[in-house]
């Protein structure tokens, strides 16, 4: 027996059975060809290109002059919690108090901690589809059960309230969904998600895990909906959020959920035997965040906007490639099957990972493959980037899918 396989029959088997993130796995791909020399455009992390805004990295510094250099509280820091809560109020139309607030080391924490505390081994789980990559492996690691739910191209990849109540079970415990979407950019009006609400109302041991990251970056006339703030199910939806996208603090890891006490309970039960309180400073940062100045976040929402009317059209003259609109966050979502079977003489394209490996290889630009958030015939273009490195890797992909026969 090779020692990698004997290596790998020494870790658990939830590890085992865990598919590897493609979007690190590409970002860490991008990484090595640049290290090599390549000029790599890298198009696959959903990370802001923006600075933290000032004001923030003062309340940093602030918190290190001020001596907050200790353990935190598990849930968060009173003052947090607090601004969260007034947040919810001010911005979603959530009625919650501090003590159901808990702060986590960012969103992806948050969910992790919201799907250990709910879901039992068979419990089931409905994804809608096209999905992060990272909630159906949260479900595997709580031994859940995911059941996905597609959302069609045609409906903006948007699943339908009907295609919802089908998929319901009595085995069904969460739902769970990103409103402005990652991947797809598709942002659920304030009557579709109303309607998907009278459905979780009409199964009352249903519960909603709503990812809203991406609420401040929403290009809609109607602006953001919160599921949250339906009356009827408020108790049952757990609306998860964070600083990263909307205030450019990905490496800040501060995520935070707003629940029923209960189960803000079971979540800061389980923190405080896994991580306990998350970072001091940061904390204290995002107490300046979503009480200060909020232009910063409005500047870089229109500049998303800019970048999303430019690579759509862009896209739109990429031949073979069908193309939405996205209403929110900072991806495009072509589907690119057209391609599938097609060859450059050496390399046959068969599916969305051979698509963005060979991108990837042959005119270094990364982007994610579609297969990882359910969506086989798409792929992910982050364009969290520079206008200029925008125009420059469609304009690299164009010429690319041209040598393709």
């Amino acid at each position: 027996m090779s020692a990698l396989l004997e290596t790998a029959s020494l870790l658990a088997d939830r590890i085992n059975a865990l598919e590897e993130s493609s979007t690190l796995a590409m970002t860490k791909k991008a990484r090595e060809l640049a290290a090599q020399g390549h000029k790599v455009i890298s198009l696959s992390v959903g990370e802001p290109d923006f600075k933290t805004p000032a004001h923030i990295c003062e309340a940093a510094k602030k918190a290190i002059d001020d001596g907050f250099h200790g353990y935190s509280p598990v849930a968060g820091y009173p003052d947090l919690r607090k601004a969260i809560a007034d947040k919810f109020k001010r911005d979603n139309n959530i009625d919650w108090k501090p003590e159901n607030i808990v702060v986590s080391t960012g969103a992806k924490h948050s969910l992790a901690n919201v799907i250990q505390v709910l879901v039992n081994p068979g419990d089931e789980v409905i994804i809608f589809s096209p999905y992060w990559v990272s909630y159906s492996e949260m479900v595997k690691l709580a031994e859940g059960k995911s059941v996905v739910v597609d959302g069609t191209f045609e409906n903006d990849f948007k699943v339908t309230p009907e295609q919802f109540e089908a998929a319901i079970t009595d085995r069904t415990k969460v739902v769970m969904f990103a409103s402005p979407n990652n991947p797809t950019g598709s942002v659920y009006s304030e009557a579709e998600l109303r309607a998907i609400g009278e459905v979780v109302a009409r199964h009352e041991n249903v519960f909603v895990l709503a990812d809203e990251i991406y609420e401040y970056i929403n290009f809609t006339p109607e602006g953001h909906f919160s599921i949250g703030s339906i009356p009827a199910i408020a108790d049952r939806v757990i609306t998860v959020n964070g600083v990263a996208k909307g205030f450019a603090m990905t490496g800040w890891r501060i995520g935070f959920i707003g629940a029923a006490k209960w189960i803000a309970d079971g979540v800061e039960k389980l923190q405080g035997q896994v991580t306990s309180g998350t970072n001091s400073i940061a904390q204290k940062a995002t107490v300046a965040a979503l009480t200060g100045d909020m232009q910063p976040t409005y500047d870089m929402g229109k500049a998303y906007e800019r970048r999303r009317d430019l690579v759509v059209k862009l896209l739109q003259d990429v031949p073979g490639f069908k193309v939405n609109v996205p209403q929110g966050a900072f991806y495009a979502f072509p589907d690119v099957s057209y391609y599938y079977g097609k060859s450059d003489g050496t390399i046959t394209i068969n599916d969305s990972d051979d698509f963005v490996g060979w991108l990837l290889n042959s005119v270094y630009v990364s982007t994610v493959a579609g297969s990882g958030f359910g969506a086989p015939n798409c792929i992910r273009i982050s364009t969290a980037a520079a206008d200029e490195a925008l125009a420059e890797a469609i304009q690299r992909i164009k010429d690319a899918v041209a040598t393709l026969k």
